[in-house]
């Protein structure tokens, strides 16, 4: 679901090799796990609500790992609660919508979005059809840049969606600058979406943050879980990009090195 799937690009889905690679997924989240002493040490939240969005096929229970971490940083993570996500079918995004609103009307404070693979498309686009109720995006191995054609879940993702899969006003909206905070988490190694469709364009209150990390494990990944923490932990209207000083740039790859 790219931006651009209308265009021929010269991106590829993951090789083979990189599609093997997400079996590391399980091992991922044992390494969280491990290391949940020093991610309970990091970045503390204001209490805000944080609605969390599946990727293709998965359900709330995928999430369950981020929300309990964001959920004892201090925030109040909340799942989708639609079951699996069989893609954008007639309902879906308005009752997405529908949440949000409620959500941010029963705190009385705008809601910060963070979406898994076609989740984070979700996120955006709900960004973009209610700015008002949100605080930022946070996207996680979504293909938001690049072509349909780049990502092996694509005839699945038409399968589930059928006549709903491509949507002009969607893709429309995508394309839109983001009008709120907007962070593209994205891995190299990814075996699922080509890595280039992560990648969002260089514009204001966009930033993109490259981690090491399985597609299908990024939201259980340690490295992912403390970027989504620092990222919501900033305060409103107070936004700016992700340092990678310290320790931090042998844990994340430079974005702006040459692809």
């Amino acid at each position: 679901m790219g931006t651009q799937g209308h265009e021929r690009d010269p991106v590829s889905p993951p090789s083979l090799y990189l599609r093997t690679l997400e079996g590391r997924a399980p091992l991922e989240a044992m390494t969280s796990l491990a290391l949940w002493p020093l991610l309970v040490a990091g970045p503390r939240g204001d209490g805000h609500t944080v609605l969390v969005l599946p990727g293709l096929l998965a359900s709330d229970r995928s999430t369950e790992m981020l929300r309990a971490y964001l959920q004892q940083r201090g925030f109040e993570a909340a799942g989708w609660g639609q079951g699996n996500n069989l893609g954008p079918r007639p309902g879906v995004i308005d009752d997405c919508l529908l949440l949000l609103q409620q959500l941010h009307q029963r705190s009385g404070r705008k809601v910060s979005l963070v979406g898994q693979s076609l989740g984070g498309v979700y996120a955006r686009l709900l960004a973009a059809m209610a700015s008002d109720s949100v605080r930022l995006v946070i996207s996680l191995g979504s293909p938001l840049a690049g072509p349909a054609s780049a990502s092996h879940a694509r005839r699945v993702y038409h399968a589930v969606s059928g006549p709903h899969a491509r949507d002009d006003r969607r893709r429309e909206l995508l394309r839109q600058p983001p009008r709120v905070p907007t962070s593209s988490i994205y891995s190299r190694s990814d075996g699922v979406v080509a890595w280039q469709s992560s990648v969002l364009p260089a514009q204001a209150l966009v930033e993109n943050i490259e981690v090491r990390a399985s597609h299908i494990g990024m939201a259980m990944h340690p490295a992912v879980l403390h970027a989504v923490a620092d990222r919501l932990a900033q305060p409103e209207g107070q936004w700016a990009p992700f340092q990678r000083h310290g320790i931090r740039q042998w844990i994340y790859g430079d974005p702006h090195r040459r692809r």
